[in-house]
């Protein structure tokens, strides 16, 4: 397993990690710094965490997969 295999911008998976860890900075920086009440913070904040967790699984994938085929 190589941390090296994260950088892929040619794999669509590659794309949809940077794109969930952008969401869930975006969501952080919301419960951050607006004022939100109860029923908007949870929303805000659950969808945040699935974000994370979203971005983790296909980190997670793209360092285990071997890598794609170069050609």
């Amino acid at each position: 397993m190589k941390l090296s295999r994260l950088w892929q911008p040619r794999r669509g998976l590659f794309w949809v990690m940077v794109a969930f860890n952008g969401l869930s900075s975006l969501g952080a920086w919301a419960l951050r710094s607006l004022p939100l009440e109860g029923a908007v913070f949870a929303v805000v904040a659950l969808l945040s965490l699935m974000n994370c967790a979203g971005g983790l699984l296909a980190a997670w994938r793209l360092v285990t997969e071997p890598p794609a085929a170069s050609g």
